[in-house]
């Protein structure tokens, strides 16, 4: 599955017996196996399984301390979840240290990587003070280049009764300290999180200082995140569980991707996403991971691309494509989610014949073997 239609296989570039040659951690050539270059100083053979680009997680919250299990039983017993639970986690990693959010950091990107994942963004937003927020960009980019600053995810407990106050220093001094560190900004566009007047200030604040937009939106109700994210040239808006037709007409017309997030409904029993409606309208899809402590603690892609296929109505052809392909446009990278001549050689070995797979047989280990940059990682 190449993700490169116009060699023809539809819509993912389906190649039958089909060989690829990387160079340099590029891909070289792609094509089938009967036409491949001859001389190669390595050779492997897949013995008939399939190989699909590395998928790209373009939603992680990887750098935090402490874990929640206990409210998501109590929300598996019947309570809402609120965003409010984030505070539970800030207050765990202001207390961390260094070492001990690098370990969790290290092995959350490991974890990913074993189920495919080659491409992962991540934010901050558990630290929600200058030093806390900074520090956790610093620690980020040591993973990723794909790195988030979201000091805007909820008003700390200290600025609860002036929350002016908090979006001032968020688009202030915090932003002066972390614009350094990250490649984007986000926020939580949400009641109980920020208005569409505040996400607006804080994300051209950004924009000024050289990051690039992105909007947590439309997650717990119908707001106005995903219009303000369209309005910005934000590259994506994620979660997008409550929409309008005014919402779905806005990202189909705009360059914003609609970045699904199905772990999270799942861990809070929400209702999905109806990426049916999307797709129709013409919208570019992405499906992520969202790993994070409280609302969708995985970062198995395979999984997602199965609750897609199961519960949102997506083709396994649109799920793979939208957890590759969707999540590269998502992060406006031209160089992954494909494999085509010049595309980095990130790709995943799947013990199967076919990426159906994927949804078909939801919960197996069906990652074989890793490669990122033609490195194995796996």
């Amino acid at each position: 599955m190449t993700n490169a239609p116009e060699g023809g296989g539809g819509v993912l570039g389906v190649v039958e017996d089909a060989a690829v040659v990387v160079e340099n951690g590029v891909v070289a050539w792609v094509g089938p196996r009967g036409r491949a270059p001859q001389g190669a100083e390595e050779r492997f053979d897949a013995e008939g399984r399939a190989l699909v680009p590395g998928f790209v997680d373009s939603h992680a919250h990887l750098v935090f301390a402490g874990e929640r299990a206990r409210e998501f039983e109590a929300r598996m017993s019947g309570l809402p979840y609120t965003a409010g639970g984030i505070r539970t986690t800030v207050a765990a990693t202001r207390a961390a240290s260094d070492d001990e959010l690098r370990g969790t950091l290290r092995r959350l990107v490991a974890e990913a990587s074993r189920s495919g994942t080659t491409t992962i963004e991540c934010k901050s937003g558990y630290g929600l003070t200058v030093e806390d927020e900074a520090r956790a960009l610093r620690l980020a980019g040591e993973h990723t280049s794909e790195v988030t600053y979201l000091g805007a995810h909820v008003v700390p407990p200290e600025y609860a009764d002036r929350p002016d106050a908090y979006v001032d220093l968020v688009r202030g001094p915090m932003l002066e300290a972390c614009a350094p560190h990250a490649r984007w900004i986000d926020v939580f566009c949400e009641r109980g999180a920020f208005d569409g007047d505040q996400t607006r200030e804080i994300l051209t604040a950004g924009m000024a200082r050289g990051l690039v937009p992105r909007v947590h939106a439309g997650q717990l109700g119908p707001g106005p995140g995903v219009a303000i994210a369209v309005e910005l040239g934000a590259a994506s808006a994620d979660h997008v569980t409550h929409l309008t037709d005014a919402d779905v007409d806005a990202l189909a017309s705009g360059t914003t991707v609609a970045t699904l997030l199905p772990g999270a409904e799942f861990s809070t029993r929400s209702p999905y996403p109806d990426a049916r409606r999307l797709l129709d309208a013409g919208v570019t899809v992405a499906l992520a991971a969202d790993c994070n402590p409280g609302s969708s603690y995985t970062t198995n892609i395979p999984f997602c691309i199965a609750v897609a296929v199961r519960d949102m109505r997506m083709t396994p052809a649109e799920a793979l494509w939208a957890a590759t392909m969707g999540g590269a446009k998502a992060l406006r990278r031209p160089d992954i989610g494909h494999l085509a001549p010049g595309a980095r050689a990130d790709m995943v070995l799947l013990d199967a014949p076919s990426y159906i797979h994927l949804a078909y047989r939801p919960g197996v280990p069906l990652i074989a073997k890793v490669w990122q940059a033609g490195e194995p990682v796996t």
